[in-house]
């Protein structure tokens, strides 16, 4: 009984806009460490690796986040109304969230150009950003259609 009224919960409509701002903020992060790199090399480089690194965003984001955006919200939308904060990622994906990091650090200490890694930074980032305002969508549909987690006609 005590560890349940220490459990950070929150509404569904709070984790749903906490993994909004989540998968923003990593996007970004992604992003502007893909720029940073690519802004430090000629833009004969740097701007066929920047386009690269935008298509197969949009590649990522068409091909795979969205669907895994849309699929989180559902499960989001399935818990009772005041779960754990900790509860907008699935439990699962937590361990896949790790890995992605390890890789990251272990790609940014390989002895290859930063400017390769820029197109992994910025597509991953870049579908993360886009995947991102799923949640922003559903979100505007509970504030202006007062219905946060029932079926979207548009969606």
């Amino acid at each position: 009984m005590a560890l349940t009224r220490m459990k950070p919960a929150v509404s569904k409509y709070w984790l749903i806009a906490l993994a909004g701002i989540i998968w923003s903020t990593v996007g970004i992060m992604l992003c502007r460490l893909a720029y940073r790199w690519l802004s430090a090399v000629q833009w004969e480089w740097s701007l066929p690796f920047g386009l690269i690194g935008i298509v197969l965003s949009w590649v990522a984001y068409r091909l795979g986040f969205s669907a895994i955006a849309h699929k989180n919200i559902d499960r989001l939308c399935r818990l009772s109304d005041k779960s754990c904060v900790f509860a907008f990622q699935a439990w699962r994906s937590y361990l896949v969230i790790l890995i992605m990091i390890l890789l990251g650090i272990v790609l940014r200490r390989l002895p290859f150009p930063k400017y390769f890694i820029a197109i992994i930074y910025m597509t991953m980032g870049g579908a993360l950003l886009l995947s991102s305002f799923h949640y922003y969508h559903r979100i505007w549909v509970a504030k202006i259609q007062k219905r946060l987690c029932e079926p979207l006609d548009e969606v």
